[in-house]
């Protein structure tokens, strides 16, 4: 895989990890609530939750791509139409909903794992956001090594950051200026994934 296509890889990854929203809600609640340890458990139970659709939406791709290599482009164009789309709501919306609620309490390190594993697998639009954006990596020559590269990247840049958040950044200025300025991060992602989108579309 070119430097530059991971590098797109990696820079959607980090603008979607670091836009507030429930995932981050659960991770500052089992940090506040808590303590940081629960908050480190929970960033990474939430990074494998995204990892097993990441991984699931390869396999699929793998095996329409082995069979029908056709469809495998026709679902190629449709998720850089997905993408692009995705981007321009981003965008249209950007700010909106950004204010994160921070309530309830866990009490193990168990349910705070739990509680963030659940978050990341009971999201139906995880699995078609990863089938979307693998559908533009996944190569019929690629290797397992290479699908081990945008497996790890989803899941560690995800458990990287929520780890930096109950490690360092829960309540302090670093994640109140992210509320603040929301707006950009989500413009940020939306002109990323309509570039990556028109770039599958255009050719």
């Amino acid at each position: 895989m070119e430097l530059t296509t991971w590098l797109s890889l990696v820079a959607i990854c980090v603008m979607g990890a670091i836009s507030p929203g429930p995932s981050l809600a659960v991770i500052l609640r089992v940090t506040i609530a808590q303590t940081p340890l629960h908050g480190v458990l929970a960033a990474i139970s939430h990074a494998l939750g995204l990892g097993f659709w990441a991984l699931l939406s390869m396999q699929g791709l793998a095996v329409v791509m082995a069979k029908h290599q056709q469809a495998f482009f026709v679902l190629s164009i449709l998720g850089g139409v997905y993408l692009a789309w995705l981007g321009l709501k981003a965008i249209r919306y950007a700010g909106i909903g950004g204010e994160v609620k921070i309530e309830g309490v866990t009490s193990s390190y168990w349910q705070s794992a739990r509680d963030a594993f659940l978050v990341a697998l009971m999201n139906p639009k995880a699995a078609l956001f990863f089938l979307a954006l693998f559908s533009q990596f996944v190569q019929a020559d690629m290797s397992v090594l290479l699908k081990l590269q945008l497996w790890a990247t989803v899941v560690v840049i995800d458990g990287g950051w929520y780890t930096l958040v109950a490690l360092l950044l829960a309540g302090g200025p670093a994640l109140s200026w992210l509320r603040r300025h929301r707006i950009w991060v989500d413009r940020g992602m939306g002109g990323l994934l309509i570039l990556l989108g028109m770039k599958v579309v255009i050719g």
